[in-house]
């Protein structure tokens, strides 16, 4: 009996939070958040103490599942409306080797060492630092790593403006400041809330406002 009550209720929580992650959304493992993660981790602790403990109601070992799900799904919603959530929980992505130099001050607030990176390196085909232009360590914990064109350096691979905000540590990385973008898009005649997304190429700032994705 006990068996059957046990077989029960692993089929049972299957089903439930393969419905339930369906609500969350698609994300591959190696990119989830923060948020997703001990989401993650604390439903299926929820789940297993759930079908070990035969005696617990049902209802109550869901109710609490259910919840972190709604939390989730409310942070996620946060965070797509509003930036600094999304930072705050998510973080933001860092440039490890900035125009084939390796940016060590970033390495340490990351705490993110040389054999880390020279790892992540090597895992795309790349035998020394002075083939890589651009590094950046994304927030799932991968390396985006861009590679020197006919031995060039390229564009800066990160946004300076995105949905509205001035993105202030990429800003100060290409050695600009906040007036030059300011003035760039007095120019343009796009205001600042109106810019969707802005990246930096060839010396100049190119500009995806928000009218042009309703085209």
């Amino acid at each position: 009996m006990d068996f059957l009550i046990v077989l029960y209720r692993t089929i049972l929580f299957y089903g439930i939070i393969t419905v339930l992650y369906r609500f969350m959304g698609k994300r591959e493992v190696g990119q989830l958040g923060i948020v997703d993660l001990i989401v993650s981790i604390l439903i299926a602790e929820l789940a297993a103490m759930s079908i070990d403990n035969r005696e617990e109601s049902i209802f109550l070992a869901i109710l609490p599942i259910v919840a972190l799900v709604l939390v989730q799904i409310l942070m996620s919603y946060l965070s797509l409306k509003f930036s600094k959530v999304r930072d705050c929980f998510d973080g933001t992505p860092s440039v490890m080797i900035n125009r084939g130099v390796i940016n060590f001050k970033e390495m340490v607030r990351q705490r993110y060492n040389i054999d880390d990176l020279l790892t992540q390196l090597r895992s795309q085909h790349i035998k020394s630092i002075e083939e890589v232009d651009y590094a950046v360590l994304e927030t799932s914990g991968n390396l985006s790593v861009f590679r020197k064109k006919d031995g060039r350096f390229g564009d800066y691979p990160l946004p300076l403006i995105l949905d509205g905000e001035i993105q202030q540590d990429t800003v100060r990385q290409i050695k600009k400041d906040e007036k030059w973008i300011q003035r760039t898009l007095r120019n343009e005649n796009v205001p600042l809330k109106d810019v969707f997304y802005a990246f930096y190429k060839d010396r100049s700032l190119f500009i995806i406002k928000q009218s042009d994705l309703d085209k």
